[in-house]
């Protein structure tokens, strides 16, 4: 009987492109082989014991003879590829179609309203990553006191603040506005705060990111979980990502291998539910990713050996992020799933999963809650002998 699951979702690590990829210009993505290839092969010796091996021939990464996890690979049935789409999906909601709002950069209607709400010009604008933004307009951003504002090419703006320029409290309540005031205006439009420490040409991301997101349209895992007297814990921005419904509690933690410390520090305190946590270990810089990939993989053991009969752990990701296509933030790709626990069964391949909400399902299943609308259940896979 499972009593415990440990979710780690890793951001951007995807496996291969999906079917449609090349409508959103990701016919080539595979964020895992190409990161590989760029260092010469990766080192992951507890994500290939699980199984990754076999989800893609990732070079330095063997497939196993007999892996002591399950594994598999998880497609998404919605539309879209950014960590909202994603997460959703993973939870069991699965959303339609519908035209990216930034698709070429944030268009001056969005530009507008935010500079309304927060009173100033905005710098910025573009699709790119944080690293890219905060290096180009640092220094700007610093003497003027402009918020910097780009956007990953999809229905989300990114807004960057120094802490000394405006109160991250302020900074916050601003950010909800936009998003407020975007909904008013017609607009489902995902508004992330990202504060911001250093000096004003080394600017880096500081704790205290805010996702200002609507709220899911369906019923969610953590909805039927809630309902049926489970606990569950969101670490990093996934609380935020629901906007805290059917959570316990909330852990903000920094970016990298943050989320895998908290979720270990926790195992003691939660003796059931869900602890859902969100590892960030993407860069711009692709030898960085490798290396903190690296270091995600050496410290699982560090959850593994606390684990207790009754725990289940899944890892899984949200989208690619495939730094070998130029202009590339999020990618439209498959993600692995791994899976282990004491006394669960090992070496079963749980194949190509059409929906990543066969996740939602599983989980629902094993901690006795209520189903959710879409996915199935790999439950029974899992139970050895």
């Amino acid at each position: 009987m499972i009593k415990r699951v440990i979710l780690l979702v890793l951001d951007g690590c995807g496996v291969g492109a999906l079917p449609d990829a090349a409508d959103y210009g990701d016919a080539e993505a595979n964020t895992l082989v190409h990161l590989a290839e760029s260092v010469g092969g990766l080192s992951l010796p507890n994500l290939e014991m699980l199984g990754l091996g076999h989800i893609a021939q990732i070079k330095g990464v063997r497939a196993m003879g007999q892996p002591s996890g399950c594994f598999g690979r998880l497609a998404f049935a919605s539309a879209g590829k950014d960590s909202v789409v994603g997460y959703w999906e993973m939870s069991g909601v699965v959303q339609k179609k519908q035209a990216a709002v930034c698709r070429s950069g944030v268009p001056s209607s969005i530009v507008d309203l935010i500079e309304q709400v927060f009173g100033r010009k905005s710098i910025g604008r573009e699709v790119a990553s944080m690293e890219t933004m905060l290096r180009r307009y640092g220094v700007e951003h610093m003497a003027t006191g402009a918020p910097i504002l780009w956007t990953d090419g999809g229905d989300t703006c990114v807004l960057a603040m120094h802490e000394a320029i405006m109160a991250v409290s302020e900074f916050h309540h601003r950010c909800r506005e936009v998003r407020k005031t975007a909904k008013e205006a017609g607009i489902l439009l995902r508004v992330v705060a990202q504060p911001v420490s250093g000096e004003h040409d080394r600017l880096r991301p500081q704790i205290g990111r805010k996702d200002c997101v609507h709220e899911p349209p369906g019923v969610t895992m953590f909805d039927v979980l809630s309902r049926s007297g489970q606990i569950a814990m969101g670490v990093g921005k996934v609380y935020d990502l629901f906007t805290g419904r059917g959570f316990t509690k909330a852990f903000p933690v920094a970016s990298g291998i943050a989320g895998l410390e908290e979720v270990v520090g926790m195992l003691n305190k939660v003796p059931r539910g869900l602890l859902c946590a969100t590892v960030d270990l993407w860069s711009e810089e692709r030898t960085q990713t490798a290396t903190a990939l690296q270091e995600f993989d050496r410290r699982l053991p560090e959850l593994f050996e606390k684990l207790r009969f009754g725990d289940m752990v899944i890892v899984t990701g949200d989208h690619g992020r495939d730094g070998a296509l130029s202009g590339a933030t999020s990618t439209r790709e498959y993600v692995p799933l791994c899976v282990t626990g004491p006394k669960l069964a090992q070496g079963v391949d749980l194949g190509t999963r059409m929906t990543a909400a066969d996740v939602a399902q599983t989980i629902a299943e094993a901690l006795g809650a209520d189903r959710v609308l879409h996915g199935e259940s790999f439950l029974n896979a899992l139970k050895s002998g």
